[in-house]
């Protein structure tokens, strides 16, 4: 739907329950807000932060700026990959992938959690792709527009879903 933005990453981790156990779900958000990777592993390290990173990079290529928190593992990763100088951190900045757990978190209360941790991964890609799907910027387009994108979306989807 639109193009691949290597402009501003944001990433983030977010703990997720699997029958009371705790992993990390790391996300991956472009400066528009879509959701550009998902990978959930058990340990908040620097192997798994390098392996979100580059996941996101193998498909999307390499970012101009990376925003992250001051999470350790995070630098860790951006100099064996090489892009320490790329990286951004401090104060409200990752504000925007922050947010895009909202309605990941909407969706999980009314799943009641997760069982394993391959169903959390398969949930984690289809919900960002159908986020994507339908997430128009509402304030930054006039109403005509907003609504014809919908509709144009909605069509799409059912054309996928075959109804």
């Amino acid at each position: 739907m639109r193009c691949y933005s290597n402009w501003r990453w944001h990433l983030d981790e977010v703990f997720v329950k699997i029958n009371g156990e705790r992993h990390n779900l790391w996300r991956a958000v472009d400066h528009e807000g879509e959701v550009l990777e998902s990978c959930v592993t058990k340990h908040r390290d620097r192997t798994a932060a390098l392996k979100s990173l580059k996941k996101a990079m193998k498909r999307y290529g390499q970012p101009e700026v990376v925003t992250t928190e001051k999470l350790r593992s995070y630098g860790a990763a951006m100099k064996v990959i090489g892009n320490s100088d790329r990286q951004e951190t401090g104060r409200w900045r990752n504000n925007r992938a922050e947010n895009s757990h909202l309605p990941f978190r909407r969706r999980e209360r009314t799943m009641h959690r997760f069982r394993r941790m391959r169903s959390l991964q398969k949930f984690v890609s289809v919900h960002a792709s159908v986020f994507n799907h339908f997430n128009q910027d509402r304030s930054l387009s006039q109403r005509d527009h907003f609504k014809m994108n919908r509709t144009a979306a909605l069509a799409e989807w059912r054309g996928l879903c075959g109804e």
